[in-house]
C-alpha cells in the first residue's frame, strides 16, 4: 500500500518557517504552563491515601468506582487484586486530616487533664493524619485522654496505652478516610460492602516527592543517553537536532495535560518515556536514509537530501503512526480512566512525535551544518 507516489519529492524545507515558530511557541507556552498553573499531580506524587476492600458479593469496578466518586472521592483509581476474587485497592486522593485549631484545642484538654502544659512531652500527629501519638509526664488513664479527644471533635476508634505502662504514652486510632469511606459504601452498595477495610496506607509528602524527582530524572537521563547514541551512530551535527526533538515532544505532551487539568501520575511518565523512544525511532529513520543519500547525491546540498529523504520515508511514517494509534484507539473507549489518560498521553505523543521529525529536528540539523559544519 502506497499512501504517496514514489520518486516525489516535497519540499518540506519551504514552510520550515512558520512551523519552526509554531513549534517555538508552543514548547515555551508548554514550559510556563509548568510553573503555572502548574501540573496536577496525582497520588503518587503528591500523597493520598490507598485502602483495601474485601467485597463481600460481587462487585465490578466500574459499579465500585461510580461508588466512591458519589461520596466525593475525586479521581479515584480502582484497581482489582489479581487471585483474589473481589478484592480491590483504592488509591485516592484525599487524607485524613484534623484542623490545627482542633488539634491545639485537644493538646489545651490534655493539659488541663495532668496538670499543665508542662506535662505534655509528646504530642504529634502522623503523616497521615491517622494516629495522634501522645506522651505525658504522669500516669493517666487511656479512657480520659479519649474522652477529652472526643470533646474537642476529633473523632476516635481507640485510645489504647503504647509501649511501657512507665513511658505513659499512648496511640489513638483516628476515624480517617479509610472508615469514612466503608461507611459510605455500605450505604450505596448495602451488603456487598465490607464491615472494615483489610488495610490503609498514606503516601506521604515525602515519597510524592521522591518519586516526582525520580520522574524527572528518568526524562533528563533518557534525553541524555539518547544524545550520545545519535552522535556516535551518525555524527555531531545530528544530535542537536533530535535531542531537540525529544525534549520538544516531552514538553508539548505535558503541557497539553496541563492545560487540560489531567492528572499526572506514573503511568503519565511511562507514556512520555514510550513517546520518547517512538519519537527517536522515527527520527533516526529519517537520518539514515540522509547518510544513506549523501553517497548516492554527493553534489546535493543538506536541504536537498532531508526533502530527498523525508518524502522517501514519509509513507513509512504515516502507515506506522496510524497504526500505532488505531492499536491503542481500543483501549481509550473500553479503557478504565486511568488507562484512557495513557492512551491520550500516547496518541498526543505519537502526532508530535512525527510532526517534531520533520519540522524539528530536520531544520536544526541543516542549521547545525550550516552554522558550525559547512564552514570546516
Amino acid at each position: 500500500m502506497e499512501f504517496f507516489k514514489p520518486g516525489v519529492t516535497y519540499d518540506f524545507f519551504k514552510y520550515r518557517t512558520p512551523f519552526v515558530v509554531t513549534s517555538l511557541t508552543l514548547t515555551v507556552l508548554s514550559l510556563i504552563s509548568l510553573f503555572w498553573p502548574g501540573p496536577r499531580f496525582g497520588i503518587d506524587f503528591k500523597g493520598g491515601t490507598e485502602v483495601e476492600l474485601a467485597m463481600k458479593q460481587a462487585v465490578s469496578p466500574a459499579e465500585l468506582r461510580e461508588a466512591v466518586l458519589s461520596l466525593g472521592f475525586g479521581s479515584p483509581d480502582v484497581i482489582a487484586v489479581q487471585g483474589s476474587e473481589n478484592r480491590y485497592i483504592l488509591r485516592l486522593e484525599q487524607v485524613t486530616s484534623v484542623p490545627a485549631a482542633q488539634l491545639e484545642k485537644a493538646r489545651q484538654g490534655v493539659a488541663n487533664l495532668v496538670g499543665g502544659e508542662a506535662n505534655i512531652t509528646d504530642f504529634r500527629l502522623s503523616p497521615g493524619g491517622d494516629k495522634l501519638a501522645i506522651q505525658v509526664g504522669q500516669p493517666t488513664e487511656a479512657e480520659k485522654i479519649a474522652e477529652v479527644l472526643r470533646s474537642s471533635g476529633i473523632q476516635t476508634r481507640e485510645v489504647a496505652p503504647f509501649g511501657s505502662l512507665e513511658d505513659n504514652r499512648f496511640q489513638a486510632e483516628l476515624i480517617g478516610v479509610g472508615d469514612k469511606l466503608v461507611s459510605g459504601l455500605r450505604e450505596k452498595l448495602g451488603e456487598k460492602a465490607p464491615e472494615q477495610p483489610l488495610r490503609v496506607e498514606w503516601v506521604g509528602p515525602k515519597a510524592g516527592a521522591q518519586l516526582r524527582d525520580a520522574a524527572i530524572n528518568a526524562i533528563l537521563y533518557t534525553i541524555a543517553f539518547v544524545m550520545v547514541y545519535i552522535a556516535f551512530r551518525f555524527d555531531l551535527r545530528f544530535a542537536p537536532g533530535g535531542v531537540v526533538a525529544l525534549a520538544h515532544d516531552a514538553l508539548i505532551t505535558l503541557g497539553i495535560y496541563v492545560l487540560l487539568r489531567k492528572e499526572i501520575t506514573l503511568g503519565t511518565i511511562a507514556a512520555v518515556l514510550t513517546v520518547i523512544g517512538f519519537s527517536i525511532n522515527d527520527t533516526i529513520v529519517i537520518y539514515d536514509r540522509i547518510r544513506e543519500n549523501m553517497t548516492r547525491m554527493r553534489d546535493a546540498t543538506l536541504v536537498q537530501l532531508i526533502n530527498v529523504s523525508t518524502s522517501q520515508t514519509l509513507g513509512r511514517s504515516v502507515i506506522t503512526n496510524s497504526m500505532a494509534l488505531i492499536s491503542v484507539l481500543g483501549f481509550f473507549i473500553w479503557g478504565t480512566p486511568l488507562i484512557r489518560d495513557i492512551v491520550f498521553a500516547l496518541s498526543t505523543g505519537f502526532i508530535v512525535g512525527t510532526y517534531s521529525s520533520i519540522y524539528v529536528a530536520a531544520p536544526l540539523t541543516e542549521w547545525m551544518d550550516r552554522r558550525f559544519f559547512r564552514k570546516a
